[in-house]
């Protein structure tokens, strides 16, 4: 009789790590398929390793508690300027290196911040916001009818203005 509870006990074991398998196994699949993994989801495509927060009010949050600038890009994913920008930047390897300095965040949507729109709603737009809170309306791009809008052409000057607000940072603290 000892050893038949043996067997049992065994043939539970194989039963048991088989549902669990075959578990793990489902999910994985089904992930990969639904979406990718977070970091990437939230990036957007903007900088796939980089860590982006997910709403404006975390952004704020680590910005001041960080003391990091916080970078803000507006773009949409059906707008041809904001996907020639988003490929030039994420190919930009110094911009890439350097974002790891900032609290990141880009939205397809507006928020209810009007600072966020110094002059108006257009995509793409970067903004950088200090640790106080401020929106460094100061930081502009080369265009006066859209202060905030960068070409693909102008990912130079985008780069200078995030040394600019790490810079003006270092000097205000």
């Amino acid at each position: 009789a000892m050893e038949k509870g043996y067997v049992s006990m065994f043939l539970l074991l194989i039963v048991i790590s088989c549902a669990l398998a075959k578990d793990a196994g489902k999910k994985d699949s089904k992930d990969t398929t639904a979406k990718p993994k977070l970091p990437q989801t939230l990036s957007r495509g903007w900088g796939d390793q980089l860590i982006w927060t997910q709403t404006y009010e975390e952004a704020l949050f680590r910005a001041k508690h960080s003391q990091k600038p916080l970078m803000i890009i507006h773009h949409l994913e059906d707008c041809p300027h904001s996907q020639a920008l988003k490929k030039v930047f994420a190919e930009h390897k110094d911009i890439q290196k350097l974002a790891e300095k900032f609290i990141l965040l880009n939205l397809v949507y507006e928020t209810t911040d009007k600072n966020l729109a110094p002059d108006g709603q257009y995509v793409p737009r970067v903004l950088f916001i200090d640790p106080s809170l401020t929106v460094r309306a100061d930081i502009t791009g080369r265009y006066s009818n859209r202060l905030y809008a960068y070409e693909p052409s102008d990912i130079s000057l985008l780069y200078s203005n995030m040394q600019k607000a790490l810079k003006l940072l270092k000097t205000e603290l």
